[in-house]
């Protein structure tokens, strides 16, 4: 703790820009919870939050500014109206070495594609099924040792599936499939799922505990069985969180680094056939990290391309759950 204060200090004191505003900051935020306490604690807390929204902002167009030449050099002509970046998806080349030098995405788009949906595979159903267990089915005892041992999972380092990906499945991949290397999207995406199960059965069982009582409680009294009120009312209702946890949980596989930079080839190239699950070449995220520190120029900005790529994907898949989301309180709550 010692450390960071000192390195924390160090910051502050390096530049006027810093240990000015900060201190400035200390000193009127101290005086007015003495004499305004109210007012400062809506003040402090407005200030954080535009920080983090105006911090947010900065990324997002610092990744879309830096990504610009790449679009622009990958630029491709449709009815002789010159489209930038779309060269980025209609070719399937990555070279970054020889003369044309080429930055197609489109071997990670479908690398990425290629392991988000095992992933899915993999983390849908068995995270319903363990999310509808605990919620309708496991006795108080046995619930209160199977959540907190999801959330470990969740705590686990990514970089820790990958070693045991690396160390154990890949050679395991190789020798029994004869696989040079034992690189495969069918096995990266299965520890993806099981990374991203935690949290599709963390979002899913709250769905499930917010079906209100009533609804079963009314299936019970006409007759219904236990397992028939789950399976036509608590999972017909829960339906759109349901599809929410799944929706985050694919936005987990998507942004998943280690474990594909660790257990993928890193090569650039399109399998085939292009559903070819025994060879796993790139995705976007190990892309990334494997060249970020190796690049300048046009190449770097490619990587912040395949980076606004994630980001827009990403994006969309969280406002979608957010919707679905919404879409279900509003169900649950009786106002359609």
């Amino acid at each position: 703790m010692g450390s960071l204060l000192t390195a924390f200090a160090g910051f502050l004191l390096a530049s006027s820009w810093t240990a000015i505003p900060f201190a400035t900051f200390l000193v009127s935020t101290g005086y007015g919870w003495v004499r305004h306490q109210a007012l400062i604690a809506r003040a402090v807390t407005f200030a954080m939050t535009t920080v983090t929204i105006v911090t947010l902002g900065l990324i997002v167009v610092f990744i879309f500014v830096e990504s610009i030449p790449a679009f622009q050099y990958e630029s491709a002509t449709v009815f002789g109206v010159s489209v930038p970046g779309l060269g980025m998806f209609i070719q399937t080349r990555w070279d970054a070495v020889t003369d044309p030098v080429r930055y197609s995405l489109l071997p990670m788009i479908h690398g990425t594609v290629m392991v988000t949906a095992i992933a899915t595979l993999v983390a849908a159903p068995l995270g319903v099924a363990a999310a509808l267990f605990i919620a309708e089915i496991a006795p108080p005892t046995v619930r209160e040792l199977v959540k907190p041992g999801i959330e470990i999972l969740a705590g686990i380092p990514s970089i820790v599936y990958g070693f045991i990906g690396f160390t154990i499945i890949n050679p395991w991949a190789s020798d029994e499939f004869a696989l040079n290397g034992g690189s495969t999207y069918l096995f990266v995406g299965l520890v993806v799922g099981l990374m991203a199960l935690p949290t599709v059965v963390s979002v899913a069982e709250d769905a499930l505990t917010s079906v209100p009582d009533s609804m079963k409680d009314g299936s019970l009294a006409l007759g219904a069985t236990d397992w028939q009120s789950m399976i036509s009312i608590t999972l017909p209702a829960a339906f759109s969180g349901i599809s929410a946890a799944v929706l985050l949980g694919v936005g987990r596989a998507i942004g998943e680094t280690m474990a594909a930079t660790v257990m993928l080839a890193g090569t650039q190239a399109i399998p085939d056939p292009l559903t070819n699950v025994f060879y796993g070449y790139e995705t976007l995220t190990s892309l990334i990290a494997a060249n970020y520190g190796n690049t300048s120029g046009v190449h770097e900005s490619a990587l912040f391309a395949a980076g606004v790529v994630l980001f827009v994907t990403v994006l969309c898949l969280s406002i979608a759950s957010q919707y679905i989301e919404a879409r279900m309180r509003r169900r649950l709550g009786g106002a359609e």
